[in-house]
């Protein structure tokens, strides 16, 4: 079961304009479009003190590269909370290799919530007491290391706005999905469409019968 609220993501980065493709193709940018989501971008720069927008500094302890400071990314989450008309319906998330893995049950949980602020982070990452005091849950797209949190925040924003309501044109179609419940976690079943033969591989013959029951058994039993 879904709510039908404007989901919104603030997205907190250094480099908002990656994400002017995203917003503005296909079913992503459909539901902006329509109304079904909301994707506000916040460039960090802009709450820095610093008369060079400085947001990042040498670690403490010594070790190569640079961390994110606080007070800019304090500023920038304390900003958007001010915004938001109800506090316990946002969540707030730093995409990071160290995260939970996430999932299709992940997706499922995230797009209950009202607001959803999502951390980019860069260089060697975000001040610690950051990650303590403000932020509700890490995020990891895998197990590997990319040069910040932009790309990881589109695959959780791809996977969590799909499954708004109407956001798919069919009403319920995400619910046959991969990993959905109807198919036990499984991964979907192989597709096919015309021509029925295409360089001597042919589809299978259950699929062009017109039995349902033996197309949903055949289904089921291809499912990986």
């Amino acid at each position: 079961m879904y709510f039908h609220h404007i989901m919104i993501f603030h997205v907190l980065t250094l480099f908002p304009e990656l994400f002017s493709a995203f917003k503005k193709e296909s079913i992503i940018g459909r539901a902006l479009k329509s109304k079904k989501a909301k994707i506000q971008l916040v460039n960090i720069r802009d709450f820095s003190t610093d008369r060079h927008q400085k947001v990042d500094d040498s670690p403490y302890g010594g070790g190569d590269g640079m961390v994110m400071k606080c007070e800019p990314l304090f500023a920038a989450i304390e900003n958007v909370k001010l915004k938001t008309k109800n506090e316990k319906k946002i969540r707030v998330i730093y995409l990071s290799p160290r995260g939970k893995k996430f999932t299709q049950r992940t997706a499922e949980r995230l797009a209950k919530y009202e607001d959803i602020v999502l951390i980019c982070g860069r260089y060697e990452g975000i001040d610690q007491r950051v990650i303590d005091a403000l932020v509700d849950e890490e995020i990891s797209i895998g197990d590997y290391v990319l040069t910040g949190g932009e790309l990881p925040a589109m695959v959780v924003m791809d996977g969590v706005i799909r499954l708004q309501p109407g956001v798919l044109g069919k009403e319920g179609s995400h619910e046959q999905d991969s990993f959905s419940k109807a198919f036990g976690g499984k991964k979907e079943y192989p597709h096919y469409t015309k021509p029925a033969e295409f360089r001597g591989m042919k589809v299978p013959e259950v699929l062009l019968s017109g039995n349902h029951a033996e197309i949903e058994k055949w289904r089921r039993e291809h499912l990986r």
